[in-house]
């Protein structure tokens, strides 16, 4: 029988977890539209490169860091949506090599850890994360930290003090990292430092040692959110201002979905996860007696990850992609000693990945073409997408009109009040400007902001005409011109 040297046996779970997220991701990469979300932070990312500001000349809720990390595929040649797709590839092929060895660290088998690595990377596809979603990206550093985290007991019981605080320092600035691309990461970076904290006064040190690692702790985890906002105040109190409002007031001013349009997501959610958390519970009942602590580290991120998710409320489906990794870790023994359970979990998420490939329609030509109509009928003037893809702007390299460019913003219901301005009167602005063209979409929403769509309904109807059309999704994005251009294509 051939036998591999050490370094390429070592290396072989890599390789093959790498080309595993290649071959489940390749299929989107160039695709400009596979979330609305990560449309906007790549806009934002390139428009950062002229000058623009998060938060001022973009606004938005999100971290700074996560348009600093979309800035990055912004600058490579090309529109960077390939760029920022195979960065995400990356870095989740990334987080299935650390959920591996976290997986081997709790008492998982060699087979069962490397079913609950490619268990990671099938349902993130499966969540909506089939793209560039900010947990795909933040997954990987919370995923470390929480590595770092279930070596404590081996240190603890070596007595090894120092070497426990020089692990919760990089912890907590991997969690702040994390949180630097995504608020609800906080939760779970909290976790990781009240468990060094534990673990250290379960070593015997004193109160005042642990009263100082506590704050080293928390100075690493607030570090980047620091500097982020050190650097708004740098640019005046107007800057400062801005980026608090849009990082921790806006969001309690949010009016809530209606209850059972989330109901349905949640339930959703649950029914897709539930082949993970069903090997979740049995790991959980198979588990040694009394438990061990790493079992109880990686049940606690668990808890901490789903705080997270239930923080927001408001349940979309890649809001659980922070859930993935801890449920794909706690599932390993169950892969590796119940081996029909690891083929029924992983056959049940390849069919939904297949499922989702099939009944999703490939709409990235049309968006395109959508861009390449907006651009030339744009004649270097502003066009608006009220309700479309925010990539049009990118791929049109058009100016955008105003700051709230994501079209929820001032077309949703669910975000009238919330951002501090008058949203029907912010429409009404743009559309005083008569921009030439106008994106919009047939499709018909109980959560629309009726004066907004009101607005953009007679200024239609008075001033534009309906000129080409493109399936998206289960409705169509339509184009309109303002009635005294020429339309060309």
């Amino acid at each position: 029988m051939l036998q591999l040297p050490d370094a390429r046996r070592r290396l072989l779970p890599a390789i093959v977890l790498s080309l595993a997220a290649l071959a489940l991701r390749v299929w989107d990469f160039g695709n400009p539209v596979i979330h609305v979300d990560e449309q906007y932070y790549l806009l934002v990312g390139a428009r950062i490169w002229n000058g623009a500001v998060p938060f001022i000349d973009l606004w938005d809720r999100k971290p700074v860091g996560l348009f600093l990390l979309y800035a990055i595929p912004a600058m490579l040649p090309g529109d960077g949506i390939a760029a920022y797709q195979v960065m995400a590839t990356m870095a989740a092929a990334a987080t299935a090599i650390v959920i591996r060895l976290a997986a081997l660290r709790v008492g998982a088998s060699p087979r069962g850890a490397m079913v609950a690595a490619i268990a990671y990377l099938v349902w993130l596809s499966v969540l909506g994360g089939r793209g560039g979603q900010a947990p795909v990206f933040y997954n990987l550093p919370v995923t470390i930290a929480l590595l770092l985290t279930l070596k404590l007991p081996a240190l603890a019981a070596d007595g090894r003090r120092r070497s426990m605080v020089a692990s919760g320092l990089a912890a907590a600035l991997l969690g702040g990292i994390a949180i630097q691309l995504k608020y609800t990461a906080a939760v779970e970076g909290a976790f990781v430092g009240l468990a060094h904290l534990w673990w250290l006064r379960r070593s015997g040190a004193r109160p005042g040692r642990l009263a100082l690692a506590a704050m080293l702790f928390l100075a690493a985890g607030l570090a980047p959110t620091g500097i982020a906002a050190l650097s708004y105040a740098a640019m005046g109190p107007a800057a400062f201002s801005a980026f608090w409002f849009a990082n921790f007031s806006s969001i309690f001013l949010r009016p809530p979905y209606p209850a059972d349009e989330v109901a349905m997501r949640l339930l959703g959610i649950a029914a897709q996860l539930s082949p993970l958390i069903a090997c979740s519970l049995l790991a959980w009942r198979l588990r040694p007696r009394p438990t061990p602590p790493v079992l109880m580290l990686a049940a606690g991120w668990l808890v901490a990850a789903v705080g997270g998710f239930i923080a927001i409320g408001t349940f979309f489906d890649h809001y659980a992609l922070p859930l993935i990794a801890p449920l794909t870790v706690m599932s390993a023994t169950t892969f590796g000693r119940r081996p029909r359970a690891a083929i029924g979990a992983l056959g049940l998420g390849l069919l939904l990945f297949l499922a989702e490939r099939a009944f999703i329609p490939d709409d990235a030509a049309g968006a395109r073409e959508a861009a390449r109509l907006v651009r030339l009928n744009a004649r270097g003037d502003c066009p608006y997408v009220f309700i479309g893809d925010t990539i049009t702007y990118r791929l049109a390299d058009t100016c955008v009109p105003t700051p709230y460019a994501f079209p929820n913003m001032l077309a949703y219901a669910t975000e009238q009040g919330a951002m501090g301005i008058d949203e029907a009167a912010e429409v009404r602005r743009i559309l005083r400007r008569r921009p030439p063209v106008i994106v919009t979409s047939t499709r018909e929403l109980a959560i629309w902001n009726r004066q907004s769509l009101r607005a953009v309904k007679q200024a239609l109807r008075c001033d534009y005409r309906r000129v080409w059309t493109t399936p998206r999704g289960q409705w169509d994005t339509v184009i309109y011109l303002r009635r005294d251009l020429r339309f060309e294509h």
